[in-house]
């Protein structure tokens, strides 16, 4: 009996009024200790007192999302549903300024959209400081213009969903709104008034002094157009020789950064070059280091071949030094008496001994043909 909704109560947007509400917070209030204790059995008229006891306000908060007693407070007067004048009460309240909050909330949940923007915009002019239970459990500061404008702006608040209203120009547009206005359209006179009476004086002066001007004679007049032109034709002097020297200060930097660009692509053009010239030099090197190698290879093989050759050749040099002539006609396949003989006989029979040189230069000749020696 104590969560029903009373049975005189309206329907508000086609719903409970309590199912404005989500259910999951629903239930928590129904459980809190704050709403068995403190909410049960309260009234219209009771329901004041509560609200005066506020001093923060905030939807959930902790590990378990425990609601406030805010929020318990909001959930009773959507159960008891009080009268609108009741409630515009509560908003007009200038001396307690959560009982203020707790009226625009649930203005704000179950009104329609042109007594939410007549009744709350002018809380935008409530600079007062509240306390604000956050989600962590801790107080931050706020203010009354701050809860107003979020309610009015955004789609959540306290962690309950807002119903959707419609945008102020759509109603002023419909007839059902007239245009804001400013608090501050007062003052907005007085300093147009201000501001006319200023030009109304200024015109006055402007008047005067033509007036003065008109009563003068000529040679003044005269005298005062030769300063004005000379003053122009100063003036415009001045203003050739500024732009002159602006021309030339612009046609030095313009040099100064081609002259900057030429040095930075020079240097990276030499950077380039020596870039490259470094890479041929020590491609050049590398080859050259090959070459010398393979040079040094070569060399070390035809040192090692003639040394190999020359050891051999000693060797046998001295093995057939340390044989017997015996040992070398066998080794030559002749005896050795038939090798003196017959090299015996070639020396005497062959004529090229001679002790005459041509005559044995012919006999060489002759031999080589096949034909006798001379015998002389």
């Amino acid at each position: 009996m104590a969560n029903r909704t009373d049975p005189a109560a309206k329907s508000i947007r086609g719903t409970n009024p309590q199912n404005l509400i989500e259910k999951i917070v629903r239930s928590k209030i129904y459980q809190n200790t704050y709403w068995k204790e403190q909410c049960f059995g309260l009234t219209a008229e009771t329901l004041v007192d509560k609200a005066m006891e506020l001093d923060h306000i905030g939807g959930t908060y902790g590990g378990n999302r425990k609601p406030t007693s805010f929020m318990c407070l909001v959930m009773k007067m959507l159960q008891i549903q009080p009268e609108k004048d009741i409630v515009v009460e509560f908003i007009k309240n200038d001396d307690y300024k959560y009982v203020r909050v707790l009226g625009a909330f649930y203005l704000r949940l179950t009104g329609i959209d042109s007594d939410i923007y007549r009744y709350l915009e002018p809380l935008y002019n409530d600079y007062r400081k509240v306390r604000r239970k956050s989600p962590d459990g801790n107080f931050i500061l706020a203010h009354v213009d701050e809860v107003i404008d979020e309610l009015l702006t955004t789609d959540y608040s306290c962690d309950i969903a807002l119903p959707r209203i419609k945008k102020r120009w759509t109603l002023e547009s419909l007839g059902a709104l007239d245009a804001r206005k400013s608090v501050l359209e007062d003052d907005f006179e007085e300093e147009e008034e201000k501001d006319e009476n200023e030009q109304d004086g200024l015109e006055e002066e402007v008047a005067h002094e033509k007036d003065y001007y008109r009563g003068r004679s000529p040679a003044r007049d005269r005298e005062r157009d030769y300063r004005r032109d000379s003053q122009r034709h100063r003036d415009r002097d001045y203003d050739r020789d500024r732009d002159y020297d602006r021309e030339r200060g612009r046609g030095r930097e313009r040099d100064r950064d081609r002259d900057r660009d030429r040095d930075r692509d020079r240097d990276h053009y030499r950077l380039r070059e020596e870039k490259e010239y470094g890479y041929e030099r020590d491609r050049d090197r590398e080859r050259e280091g090959r070459e010398r190698d393979r040079r040094d290879r070569e060399r070390g093989r035809r040192r090692s071949r003639s040394r190999s050759r020359s050891r051999s050749r000693d060797r046998k040099r001295r093995a057939r030094s340390s044989m017997s002539p015996r040992m070398r006609g066998a080794e030559d396949g002749k005896p050795p008496e038939e090798s003196k003989k017959k090299k015996g006989k070639k020396e005497k029979d062959d004529g090229t001994d001679h002790l005459d040189p041509e005559i044995a230069e012919a006999n060489r000749i002759r031999a080589s043909l096949g034909l006798k020696p001379l015998k002389l």
